[in-house]
Parts: C-alpha cells; structure tokens; sequence
C-alpha cells in the first residue's frame, strides 16, 4: 500500500482529520482564460495560484506523451484547415464509440508540432478565440519543464497532476501511457509519495498496473462518474464508491476524484442540494477527494448560483466552491483558478 499519509498531510484540508488545506487543481490549466492544455494556460493557472497543473496525457505515433483533452484534435487545433493533413481524418473504434476526426496517434511528434491550437469551446469562452493560433501542443516533458521553473520563480512547489486518457485504447494500438508516464517522473525526482504530483484515470485497472507493474509511487486518484463503469471493467463507478469498494481503491490510490455531483447533487429544480456520504466514507479509508470540474459560467453553476447576465457570464461560483470545501473535499479541479484561490482563502476564513 503506498505511504499517503505524508501526502495528505501536506495537500488535504483543515477537517477532522486535522490535515492541511485544500488544494486548488488547474484544470487542463487556467482553461477558463487560455485555450486548454498550452503552456500558456498551465503558466496562467499556476501564477493565480493553482497549487497543480492538471494535463490530461496522449500519445503521438512515435509514442511521445502529448497533453490534449482526447486523441482526437479537430476540436482543439487548426488540424481541419491543413490540406497536408486532409487524408489523416478517419473513423475509429474509441473505447466502444464511433469517433471520426483526426487523431494524434496518426501523427509523429515533428508533425504534430506543426499543429496550433485553438479555444475547444468558443462558444462559451470567446474571448479565448483571440488566443487560437498562438500555441503548440506541449508534450508533458515540456509540462515537467515548466513546472521545474515556475515552482524556482515562484518559490513555491507547482504541483503536476497529469491524467492517462483512454490508457486502454492506447494500450491496444502498442502505445502504452504506462510506461512512458512513470518513466518521466522517475526522471525528474517525482516518482515518491510526497511528491507534489497526483495521477489520475478512470480506469482502475490503469492506476493498479502503474503501481503493481511499473512501480509508481507517486500518489495516485481513481477518477469516477456519477453512472456507468470504467472501460473494460465490469464494475461499476457506484461499486468503487460504495464504502467496500473505497476501501479496496485506498490499497494503491491515495484518493478519488468524482464528479462534483456525487458530492452533492442538484436538487430536480436545479438547486444544489445537501452532501451524500461520499466524503465521510472516503476520509475514513484514508483517501483524499477532490471533485470536478468548477466553472464559473451561468450555464454551469447549480440554478440558485446563476445570475443574470446570461449563460456565459460569470455566476456565484465563489460561493459554489465553498459550499464544496464545507462538505470536506480536499481540492477542486477549476477552469478558473483565481476564483478557487479566493473560494479557498474564503472558506479557510471560516475555520480559523
């Protein structure tokens, strides 16, 4: 069982167990403000505040570790634009569902390079489009990099909190994530249980083989939904969170990473409701919890959190937040880190 006591004394909150204070995740960096996973936006995140860069990984075809959100880019670069590239579109079989695009197995690293990306949700956040063009696809070296230099400018410790995407599939087309992802953090000093670095994935069986195959033993978080069952796995996420299922995920993970509707739920008119037994059942076993994903558009926030403004305007997402650190989670993956700084120092306020 890996040592995640140290951990969870340095990176939990101020709760019963009498830990430290929550942490604030970056998601795919500060993506409420900067296209998601550029160096710009993991950059941004960390200098509002964010104590982890939070990269979800994939793999190129000469099996480099690449951060995008899925394999599939069409959605996050200018892939669709470029005639070089016109007959790489295709349709594959990912994870049991037909997807059709351009993906970056199919791609070199040197090719993939030559790619810019672009906002993935224009639509909400406008203002990122003005950004599209400007970045490359960073490769989690290059994450590894920039966290190397930001926590000596910064002088504080930046954490990364990297995620294996469909390790499954990637496995099957003999480009493991595996392997490569333990072999960056042994090199850079972060393969240890009090290292600033979380691993994440849906897949149980992703996180089991890390730890009992590749020896990684850097802390790691089953992700889980709020339906339905990890790829492959004949368990479902309601298993893995009953309290049996908690106890059996705390013999390698050091916590869990739920949707934040599982935490607490929306009541059926939209209001958020009270908090379940998640958080309880999960401190008990010793595993820490932070949910996902904060933004602070209306048309994301719990309906008596929205304000007038529109979808995309900025609701109470302040006081969202600190209605989680109340029901005792650990951390908060948030599109906006500043507002998950300022939720936390709210919160913390509170409890002194």
């Amino acid at each position: 069982m890996p040592d995640s006591t140290v951990l969870l004394r340095q990176y939990a909150p101020t709760t019963p167990q009498g830990y430290g204070r929550p942490v604030v995740i970056g998601h795919r960096g500060a993506s409420g403000y900067r296209p998601e996973h550029t160096l710009a936006s993991y950059e941004l995140a960390a200098r509002m505040g964010a104590d982890f860069m939070e990269p979800d990984l994939v793999a190129t075809s000469d099996g480099v570790l690449v951060a995008r959100h899925e394999p599939e880019i069409s959605g996050t670069t200018d892939v669709a634009s470029r005639p070089e590239f016109a007959d790489r579109r295709r349709t594959v079989l990912l994870d049991g569902e037909s997807a059709t695009g351009w993906f970056t197995h199919d791609f070199t690293l040197a090719e993939l390079k030559t790619l810019r990306v672009v906002e993935r949700l224009p639509g909400v956040r406008q203002q990122n489009t003005l950004y599209d063009g400007m970045f490359e696809v960073p490769t989690f070296q290059e994450i590894l990099d920039l966290r190397t230099r930001l926590t000596a400018e910064l002088d504080r410790e930046i954490g990364v909190y990297p995620e294996t995407k469909h390790p499954t599939y990637f496995r099957e087309l003999g480009l493991e994530l595996e392997g490569p992802l333990v072999r960056a953090l042994r090199e850079a000093g972060l393969d240890r249980p009090d290292a600033p670095v979380f691993v994440q994935s849906f897949e149980a069986y992703n996180l089991r083989e890390m730890y009992s195959d590749h020896g990684l033993r850097a802390p790691m978080i089953f992700l889980t939904c709020s339906s339905g069952t990890p790829y492959d796995d004949p368990r479902g996420y309601a298993e893995y969170t009953s309290p049996a299922g908690l106890r059996e995920l705390a013999r390698f993970a050091a916590g869990i990473g739920p949707h934040k509707s599982q935490v607490i739920p929306c009541l059926s008119d939209g209001t958020l409701g009270t908090p379940t037994s998640l958080v309880a059942d999960a401190h008990a076993v010793g595993l820490a919890v932070h949910p996902y994903t904060f933004r602070a558009e209306n048309q994301f926030l719990p309906a008596d959190y929205v304000v007038e403004g529109g979808p995309n305007a900025f609701g109470r997402a302040i006081d969202e937040q600190v209605a989680f650190l109340r029901a005792g989670v650990d951390g908060l993956f948030t599109d906006q880190a500043d507002i998950g700084v300022v939720a936390r120092a709210n919160f913390l306020a509170t409890t002194d």
